[in-house]
């Protein structure tokens, strides 16, 4: 069973920058879609960035110009770059990825366990 890792978050002062990581626990062929969601305590989740396979990528406005979502399609690794972080972006960041698991299979969401991210004032 493919599992999603999530990685890099952590405190963090505002205005400071963090770069969360997300890495499928094994080998697969692709990661199609992917994107990055949070919640806040006492929040719903909450989307915050997203990418497609063609290339096209999607934020949230509360965190346009600040965070940008990439991807490394050698190490089935998808990241979320956070600058200027302020402290409404604490949360828990969590991804989830549609995979294709092999060449044959059929794609699949998948949803990681969650970082927590805390930005201090």
């Amino acid at each position: 069973q493919v599992q999603l890792v999530e990685s890099g978050g952590g405190l963090v002062q505002a205005g400071g920058s963090l770069r969360l990581s997300c890495t499928a626990s094994e080998s697969i062929f692709s990661i199609n879609t992917g994107a990055w969601y949070r919640q806040a305590p006492g929040n719903q989740r909450e989307w915050v960035a997203s990418f497609v396979s063609g290339g096209a990528t999607n934020y949230a406005d509360s965190v346009k110009g600040r965070f940008a979502i990439s991807r490394d399609n050698t190490k089935n690794t998808f990241y979320l770059q956070m600058n200027s972080l302020k402290p409404e972006d604490t949360a828990v960041y969590t991804c989830t990825a549609e995979i294709r698991r092999t060449v044959t299979s059929r794609k699949q969401s998948y949803w990681g366990q969650g970082t927590q991210v805390t930005v201090s004032s």
